[in-house]
């Protein structure tokens, strides 16, 4: 999908890596969707393109699909996010699987238009060719690059996958295939994927002795919960919380795609997130230690305890604040 500014002034600039959310209305009497969506191509001021996948299921996706035409104007926030291209001179090594690989796309794409001299790893994860991706055009972007490379691993290769054309190995992604090919260990690292395969190659990474300074990640949909002293349980989907419905601002949870009315009954976001299953991260619950900032998409909120340091322009800290009116959450 590519989007282009309806009032025809120059589109907010984009940093390599991020997204933008957009709100989509598939029906005018129901709450809006708000998806996170990377930008899978050299920035531009007068363009944004993003890949979508469908999912089984899937309402967003089904509607861009389905209903979604050229002409029709959508809300899409300004670009967000901090995983994003360093500026250097070293090796780049391009790791995701899956739908992972948009945002790590968009470096490939300013890279090759650069014809960038650094030594640059293109290494994707997928089960089969059905599910591989961006294939023919990763494969023009490094043959604009002087020192890059290539390796895709299928875990589930088809009967027609051809190995050595479409793919170069069966299996998984993980700390020995990376050591295997001879990836330079001093490299920027930059993940992108499902969070198994995330929380191995950062654990595998960190194993083999790469900096943590030099592992920079991407998780797709919500992060994983950090709830101390509390033990794991089956996690559930995001749901609305128990009880009467609120009446207050509505709080929409980006990543979940969950809409829930505010209810005083609540001393906090970081409250209504927990009794709604939205993953979340928290360690103090007093506004000291930021483990729970996240990202404030829009609205304003008001504090019931002061931070001891604000968060970030743009975040909020969850835990002890409460929503001013209708405020969008990146969790």
């Amino acid at each position: 999908m590519v989007l282009e500014p309806s009032d025809g002034q120059p589109l907010a600039a984009a940093l390599l890596g991020q997204f933008i959310v957009l709100r989509l209305r598939p029906a005018p009497d129901a709450p809006a969707l708000l998806r996170s969506y990377s930008l899978s191509s050299e920035p531009r001021d007068d363009r944004y393109r993003l890949s979508i996948k469908r999912e089984p299921h899937g309402a967003a996706g089904s509607y861009v699909e389905t209903q979604v035409r050229t002409g029709d104007v959508l809300d899409a926030s300004a670009p967000r996010g901090s995983f994003t291209l360093r500026p250097g001179d070293g090796p780049v090594i391009l790791l995701s699987a899956g739908i992972g690989a948009t945002p790590v796309l968009a470096m490939l794409h300013a890279l090759a238009a650069g014809a960038s001299s650094r030594e640059v790893w293109w290494i994707y994860g997928a089960r089969n060719s059905d599910e591989h991706p961006f294939a023919a055009e990763t494969r023009t972007l490094l043959k604009a690059l002087p020192r890059s490379h290539s390796h895709i691993r299928y875990s589930s290769p088809r009967p027609g996958d051809r190995l050595a054309v479409d793919f170069d190995a069966p299996g998984r992604l993980n700390r020995q295939a990376i050591e295997e090919l001879g990836v330079p260990r001093d490299a920027d690292f930059y993940l992108c994927g499902p969070p198994a395969f995330m929380n191995d190659l950062t654990a595998g990474l960190s194993a083999w002795g790469v900096s943590a300074s030099r592992i920079h990640t991407e998780i797709f949909g919500a992060n994983p919960p950090k709830t101390p002293g509390i033990a794991a349980a089956p996690g559930r989907l995001p749901h609305q919380p128990a009880g009467p419905a609120g009446i207050g601002p509505l709080v929409s949870f980006a990543r979940s795609g969950l809409n829930v009315r505010w209810s005083p009954a609540f001393e906090s976001v970081l409250e209504l997130a927990e009794a709604c299953d939205v993953p979340v991260r928290w360690a103090c619950r007093t506004g000291v230690c930021h483990s729970c900032e996240t990202g404030l998409i829009s609205g304003a909120v008001d504090y019931r305890l002061e931070p001891v340091e604000p968060p970030a322009d743009g975040n909020t800290l969850i835990c002890c604040c409460r929503p001013q009116a209708d405020i969008v959450i990146d969790l």
